[in-house]
């Protein structure tokens, strides 16, 4: 694969832990984009730059920092051929390309974006570059159209990555590295156990905020009692015109909505859907006298699809595992308990992310101590655990990873390729080693967790990756090295993704406008 050639090539950054936020609003950005390149996420530092500003700041700052990053290696490609030799500091560049997005990107009149940038240049203590920064940016300046038409003709990737979706995704190769330039929507999923979608827009509506009610429509086969079954739902949420704060959303606080992608509103519904069937055909062949069931969410944090999925227990609608019947041709439910416990486990690798996970469920009402409170009963275990060597009960005498779950939810590492649009730092942060090395651990993961599924449970496996390695090629190469691994097909019910030799994949340029999201389903028979 071709190597990413925009980089900057001699004067590498000093490693910091302390982001320094002062200086004028051009600074202050100019140093969160250094803190990225030296490895800091946007995640991380988007908050400190923009604590350390005035509320009449905020707005620039922001548009100025997701906008160079969202142009970077576009704007890096002009850069080396406006200037008559290479650029080597670091810091020389990236004042440079803070410049060009003003003019270029955010229509600040030229004399301002001129002079505030040379300016920012002295005071990060590079007077030096002065000379050459004025320069180029006057000669943008005079023609913007022509270098905004020039930055804008390819795309704005790393070249190895850029090469890797030609080679992936050829048929929609132009539109996708467009699309990943451009922001993403915001949307929101609403709280089925608290109200509907519909009447949640009509509260938006009243707060005048305009949003789009988007609905999937998802279809797969499953084998129930010795018939062909087909499980089909539908999973709505909503899209907003304009991006929105949250303390702006009525009763965020009280739980009754979460920002959540389309796209990854799927997958708490399939898993669900998928164990519901499941539990339909041990009542119908066995009449399973054993009302317990086990779940499990690895790689849990931030805890958006785990809420989801508690949501749908909570939920007095079909879409409760507390009730589930037998149907000729369809998996549904009735109103008559077949399940009366719930062990649900969630895991993560890291404690801070852990702590997220509780924040998340305790806004939403979902802590240990609501569900206990609740009619039904939901036991919840988070644990704080290393995916590629946890075993359930480990702790206790004779544990063993012996089968104990019926459905894993796996929302796998990756290199978060599907979600550039919305932390566009990602193209900066990742490199071409990252992929391999990120497939491998995905497949210690599943190596890991497989044998903890229970014959005839279901195992979905979802990344926010558009990379085929770590995807239908990651599905391919288990599927080989598993022989009770069964493929559950999604069928032509569905209206999102693409259709992959296993899974579908979402790109972030169809019609719901989501992020790019992989799903495979798989169903494990018994030896």
């Amino acid at each position: 694969m071709r190597q990413n050639s925009t980089a900057p090539r001699n004067n590498k950054l000093k490693p910091s832990s302390n982001l320094i936020m002062n200086g004028s609003v051009r600074v202050r950005v100019i140093r969160t984009l250094l803190a990225i390149q030296n490895g800091q996420s946007l995640s991380s530092v988007l908050d400190p730059l923009l604590n350390s500003l005035h509320d009449g700041d905020k707005g620039f700052a922001h548009a100025l920092l997701l906008t160079t990053l969202r142009q970077w290696h576009a704007l890096a490609r002009l850069l080396d051929s406006l200037a008559d030799n290479p650029i080597d500091e670091v810091e020389v560049r990236t004042t440079i390309q803070v410049g060009l997005v003003q003019l270029l990107y955010l229509e600040v009149a030229d004399h301002a974006a001129i002079h505030e940038t040379v300016e920012a240049a002295k005071e990060i203590e590079f007077a030096h570059s002065t000379g050459l920064v004025n320069a180029i940016l006057r000669k943008v300046a005079k023609n913007p159209s022509k270098f905004r038409k020039k930055c804008d003709k390819k795309h704005s990737l790393p070249n190895w990555l850029a090469y890797q979706l030609k080679q992936d995704w050829s048929e929609q190769y132009d539109e996708l590295t467009q699309g990943l330039r451009q922001p993403a929507p915001m949307f929101l999923r609403v709280n089925s156990a608290v109200t509907s979608v519909e009447d949640y827009q009509h509260a938006l509506d009243g707060a005048e905020i305009d949003a789009d009610i988007v609905e999937l429509t998802t279809g797969f086969k499953v084998a129930n009692s010795s018939e062909s079954a087909t499980a089909t739902l539908s999973t709505k949420g909503l899209r907003l015109h304009q991006s929105t704060a949250v303390n702006a959303l009525p009763d965020f606080a009280l739980g009754t909505a979460s920002v959540q992608d389309m796209h990854a509103q799927l997958a708490a519904p399939i898993i669900n859907k998928a164990l519901m069937a499941k539990l339909s055909a041990e009542k119908s062949d066995t009449e399973n006298t054993n009302n317990e069931i086990h779940i499990l969410d690895a790689c849990a944090a931030p805890g958006g699809k785990l809420a989801h999925w508690l949501e749908l227990m909570s939920a007095s609608d079909e879409s409760s595992l507390f009730h589930v019947k037998q149907g000729n041709n369809e998996i549904s439910s009735e109103t008559s308990p077949a399940i009366t416990d719930i062990k649900v486990t969630a895991i993560d690798n890291e404690a801070p992310r852990i702590e997220r996970i509780r924040e998340n469920l305790q806004r939403l009402n979902l802590s240990q101590h609501d569900l206990q409170q609740a009619e039904k009963s939901v036991a919840l275990n988070i644990v704080c655990a290393d995916a590629t060597r946890w075993q359930h009960g480990k702790n206790k005498k004779a544990a063993t990873n012996e089968p104990v779950f019926d459905a894993i939810l796996l929302d796998s590492p990756c290199t978060a390729t599907g979600v550039i649009r919305r932390h566009p730092d990602i193209s900066i942060l990742r490199t071409e080693e990252d992929i391999e090395q990120t497939a491998l651990l995905q497949a210690d993961i599943l190596h890991n967790l497989w044998p903890q599924l229970k014959a005839g449970g279901y195992l979905l496996y979802v990344t926010c990756s558009i990379l085929k390695q770590e995807n239908v090629e990651q599905m391919q190469d288990f599927i080989t090295h598993h022989n009770d691994a069964v493929v559950i097909e999604f069928t032509d019910d569905c209206n999102w993704g693409i259709e992959q030799a296993i899974g579908r994949q979402c790109l972030p340029i169809d019609s719901a406008s989501g992020d790019g999201f992989y799903y495979a389903l798989l169903q494990k028979t018994a030896e």
